[in-house]
């Protein structure tokens, strides 16, 4: 599973705020929800997030492996 994590990370040390991504970068609310609930993201959204963050895509996201089910 792809988790997003990292984002809010990146964004807090970037100082890019949600506010900001929104009204500056028009990064649609409903993107911001799928990173929270880590849905399915676009590769031109995460694109996007590394231009505008200046960071690698490592900085956004990571792979989790997930827990075997029985």
């Amino acid at each position: 599973m792809i988790v997003y994590d990292r984002l809010w990370k990146t964004m807090e040390k970037k100082g890019i705020s949600q506010y900001s991504l929104i009204h500056d970068y028009n990064i649609n609310e409903s993107q911001l929800d799928r990173f929270r609930k880590n849905s399915v993201i676009k590769t031109v959204t995460i694109d996007r997030l590394c231009k505008i963050l200046d960071c690698n895509v490592e900085d956004i996201c990571q792979y989790v492996k997930d827990e075997p089910t029985e």
